[in-house]
């Protein structure tokens, strides 16, 4: 099989502006030594893209088509968030902006934590579920996004532990490490994190070339 065309395009987009998954994404490509630069899309000066879609995987199309678009360049794009059952799969695609502010992750923990208030009886465990999903473009029309996906399952903390990561870390317990997500370090994270995982599905894909 001949290597992707995207791999001998010097360059690949990184399609986000989120400072937390940028870091993690950088330690990620880093261990890959890809033939090309990986380049965040806020270096190209791309704004952020509407995400309309109604899906993790929509919404990951949605942002690699729109940096590919500006930058005339093949992009990747991450969407992820947390998902808790009890809450028909909130806060979702609408993670970053559970509480109305963009990107504000002391506000979203605090709206999750009041909206699970009312489920907590009991001692009752509160499951919830991390997903990435990265969509690959070689161009802005690309008919066949490539399309990789991470589930990272454990448990919602009622309080914050934890100084390390972003987002929902700090509320994210993993009962077999006796640990929250923001209690561990980069590398132990990327080993098996949501993300994590859907950068091993991609790796595995460029075994295959």
């Amino acid at each position: 099989m001949s290597a992707p065309h995207w791999l001998s395009q010097g360059t690949l987009v990184l399609a986000s502006n989120n400072k937390g998954k940028i870091t993690e994404f950088e330690k990620l490509f880093a261990e890959l030594q890809l033939p090309v630069d990986v380049i965040p899309q806020g270096q190209l000066d791309i704004p952020d893209a509407i995400e309309d879609g109604l899906s993790f995987i929509e919404n990951a199309i949605i942002k690699a088509r729109h940096a590919s678009k500006i930058s005339g360049k093949p992009a990747i794009a991450d969407d992820s968030g947390m998902c808790v059952s009890v809450l028909d799969g909130a806060p979702g695609i609408y993670s970053a902006r559970y509480a109305g502010n963009h990107g504000n992750d002391s506000a979203n923990n605090e709206k999750l934590l009041n909206d699970l208030k009312p489920f907590r009886q009991n001692g009752q465990v509160i499951e919830g579920m991390f997903v990435c999903v990265l969509a690959l473009v070689e161009h802005a029309e690309d008919p066949l996004p490539q399309i990789f996906q991470g589930f990272w399952h454990g448990e919602i903390l009622e309080a914050a532990r934890g100084e390390h990561g972003f987002g929902y870390d700090p509320l994210f317990w993993l009962p077999e490490l006796g640990i929250s997500s923001a209690e561990m370090s980069k590398e132990e994270k990327n080993k098996i994190s949501h993300r994590g995982q859907a950068m091993q599905r991609f790796r595995e894909s460029l075994a295959q070339v």
